[in-house]
């Protein structure tokens, strides 16, 4: 397995209070769903988490937003928050806090639109943070891909830095390869992953980062040329 585990590193720009704000609004979440019954822990994923079937008859529109906190398991919750970790203050720090909130957030829901469409009539909640998560891959895809991902390869018990470019395109890749594969009445909710909205949150920031390029083309070459807001690495050293 491979995890992404730094990145270089934004220096300056507004802190990355929302990035650091929903990695601990997901964890003290998943505690409290640790704490419930099995029984209990059934009902608050059918409450909180989005139904397909009963969005599109205009019911419980309250958890297309609770549902981007809520996790399976805790790989689930640990895979979604590295990724968060790793990805997020980045972009925070060059679009600012209220923005990034808003882009979080509208990635979700992005995220959401993209797996109803193609789950219509699903009646399995959806449930993580792995819709907005992707959007922010996909702003930083566009924003930042030259930057060094830093990757651990489990089974080498290695680390190794590679573009973002890379990566992410190869991320990307086999969301899109499973997503086709999920597409059918009778594989549409297989495996237990929301490939679609993967997807969708994926295109939503790929459109967001080109926006953001747009309006901050300086912050970003200054990044790029490691100028005044310099390079650095977040869970590791500088690679050599």
């Amino acid at each position: 397995m491979i995890f992404p585990i730094g990145d270089q590193q934004v220096r300056g720009g507004s802190k990355p209070l929302f990035s650091y704000l929903f990695i601990a609004i997901n964890v003290l979440v998943f505690l409290y769903e640790a704490s419930l019954s099995p029984d209990g822990l059934n009902q608050f994923i059918f409450d909180f988490g989005s139904i397909p079937q009963e969005t599109m008859a205009g019911e419980d529109y309250h958890t297309l937003f609770s549902s981007m906190f809520l996790h399976g398991g805790w790989m689930h919750l640990i895979g979604n928050m590295l990724f968060l970790y790793v990805f997020a203050d980045n972009i925070e720090q060059i679009i600012g806090n209220f923005n990034f909130f808003i882009f979080y957030i509208a990635g979700g829901l992005a995220a959401h639109a993209a797996h109803i469409f193609f789950n219509i009539d699903s009646v399995i909640p959806t449930v993580g943070a792995s819709g907005a998560i992707s959007a922010v891959l996909g702003a930083y895809l566009i924003m930042f891909p030259t930057s060094k991902i830093k990757i651990l390869v489990v089974f080498l018990l290695r680390s190794f830095h590679i573009p973002a470019l890379l990566f992410l395109g190869f991320w990307i890749a086999q969301q899109l390869m499973s997503g086709f594969a999920s597409i059918g009445p009778e594989t549409a909710d297989s495996g237990g992953v929301a490939w679609w909205a993967h997807i969708g949150g994926f295109a939503f920031g790929i459109i967001a980062g080109f926006y953001y390029r747009s309006i901050q083309r300086e912050e970003l070459e200054r990044f790029k040329q490691g100028g005044i807001i310099g390079l650095g690495f977040t869970g590791g050293s500088n690679p050599s």
